[in-house]
Order: structure tokens, then C-alpha cells, then sequence
């Protein structure tokens, strides 16, 4: 059963606006793009309760003409199409002249600096931004130079549009919010969080003990915490160490490996 959090229902039973400060407006051409999105899964209980609140806008509505261009050929040539900075601009001026504060403005762009947990629990923090999901070919540098505050990347590949990216910060800041996961403390095993020194998690198994002739490790089920744990913190090494040695590195630096780490990561070399 999911419990709200304090403070976030008043008496009537519905959400306590003074609570509820976190906002996102996204801008994009397929806003139907997001309703499965903000409505399925286990972070659907952060955008239905309003913890993180979601606004759509579709430049196209801020076009002019009867053809509501929001896009044109890049100027010295080439190919593609260019989404221009006047539709862009006048989206952006309805979304401020909604919101008490002028929200960070973000783009989603190979350029951009690439997403990682630091990042999510910062956003998970703040309340919110304009998220200006790109196509086509790009944007106008013009509108970048003038409103954009921040640029992500997911990675070194490029995607058709900004919207599966601003999908991945939203489902990753959504989870990170009180009362999402059924359990409070669930996000601090993940990969990468602090609680784990950085590292990647180690490998889970369930029931059956035995599938396909193949059985779990016997430590998981000795009931024995310590030597639980001890195996954990071991295959965390073990997997970091194969697969991400920079998070290794990183750990190390931060002074995050104990001498009984080090030794074991010795051996393992």
C-alpha cells in the first residue's frame, strides 16, 4: 500500500499545494508522447499526486500562418530542417508568465553535459525547469544563446528528439521523490548512489532457489547478515572493477575504499 507523506495531503484529502514546488513544463511537437509516460508505472504516483508537476506545450501553438510552421531550411544549406526561435520563444514567454519564478531552461543536446546521478538528485531537489525538447535538425543558436540556461546529453549517440531524454531525467527524478517506491530507502541501493561508495550494484536473485539447474549463492541464503553484505560489497567491487574502473578510480579518490577493499581489488587484478 502507498502511504503520502507528511504534509503532502491536506484534511480535505487532496494534495497540499504549498507543497507541491516542483514543476516541469515540457515544449514539444508530440506532447502525445507523454501520456503513457506520466501515467503507467511506479513513477506515475509522483506526477498523479502533483509532486512533480508536468505541463505540456506544443510550440506549434505559438506559430503563425494557417500552417503553424514551426520549422525551415538552415541558412548556408544543407540538410534538414531547423525548428525557428519566434514559436520557441512565445511558448517560452506563456510558460513564465505562469510561474511565480523564472525557471532554469534546459535543452536536450548531443552538446550538452551527459546525465548522471549527481545531476537527477540535484533536479530531484529543485523545483523544476523548462525542459525544450528538440527536432529535426536542431534549433536556431539564436534562441539557445538567448534562453537556454543548461544543455543534457544521455550519451555520445543522437536520438530523434528531445522527448526520450527529458522522459529519462523525469522517471529518474520522479523516483527519487518521498512515497514514490514502496520502499523509502530503495533508490540508495541503486548504482551509482552515494550509500554504495559510487559503485555498481551487485547482482539480486529471488525464488526459485533452483532455475534451469541453476541455483543462487549459498551465502544469500544463510541467513547470516554480515556475511550477506561482505559478498555484496564484493561483487560491487567485482563488477565496477570489470566493467566501470573510472567509478573505481572515483571511489578511491574519495577515500570510499577501506583497506580490506583495496586488498580484495588487489587480488581480483
Amino acid at each position: 500500500m502507498w502511504i503520502w507523506p507528511q504534509g503532502a495531503l491536506l484534511s480535505t484529502g487532496k494534495p497540499n499545494i504549498e507543497w507541491l514546488v516542483m514543476r516541469f513544463d515540457i515544449v514539444t511537437l508530440f506532447p502525445e508522447m507523454f501520456s503513457a509516460f506520466l501515467t503507467a508505472g511506479i513513477t506515475r504516483r509522483a506526477f498523479e499526486s502533483g509532486q512533480v508537476d508536468v505541463k505540456l506545450l506544443n510550440p506549434r501553438d505559438f506559430a503563425a500562418g494557417n500552417y503553424r510552421r514551426v520549422d525551415d531550411r538552415p541558412f548556408g544549406g544543407g540538410p534538414g530542417m531547423i525548428m525557428m526561435a519566434e514559436p520557441l520563444t512565445l511558448c517560452l514567454q506563456a510558460i513564465r508568465a505562469q510561474r511565480a519564478k523564472s525557471p532554469p531552461v534546459v535543452l536536450f543536446s548531443p552538446v550538452g553535459r551527459q546525465l548522471n546521478h549527481s545531476m537527477v538528485t540535484r533536479w530531484a531537489q529543485s523545483e523544476g525547469a523548462i525542459l525544450i525538447c528538440g527536432r529535426y535538425e536542431g534549433i536556431d543558436q539564436r534562441f539557445i544563446d538567448a534562453h537556454v540556461t543548461e544543455q543534457i546529453s544521455l550519451g555520445d549517440f543522437v536520438l530523434s528528439g528531445g522527448e526520450i531524454p527529458a522522459m529519462a531525467l523525469l522517471d529518474a527524478v520522479a523516483r527519487l521523490q518521498p512515497g514514490v517506491l514502496n520502499t523509502a530507502d530503495s533508490h540508495q541501493q541503486d548504482s551509482f548512489n552515494p550509500a554504495l561508495d559510487g559503485l555498481l550494484d551487485c547482482p539480486h536473485y529471488t525464488r526459485p532457489e533452483v532455475w534451469s539447474g541453476l541455483g543462487v549463492p549459498e551465502v544469500l541464503l544463510s541467513g547470516h547478515h554480515e556475511q550477506i553484505e561482505s559478498w555484496r560489497r564484493r561483487q560491487r567491487l567485482t563488477l565496477t572493477a570489470a566493467l566501470r574502473p573510472e567509478l573505481i578510480d572515483q571511489a578511491r579518490r574519495a577515500g570510499n575504499l577501506s583497506v580490506a577493499d583495496e586488498a580484495f581489488l588487489a587480488g581480483f587484478a
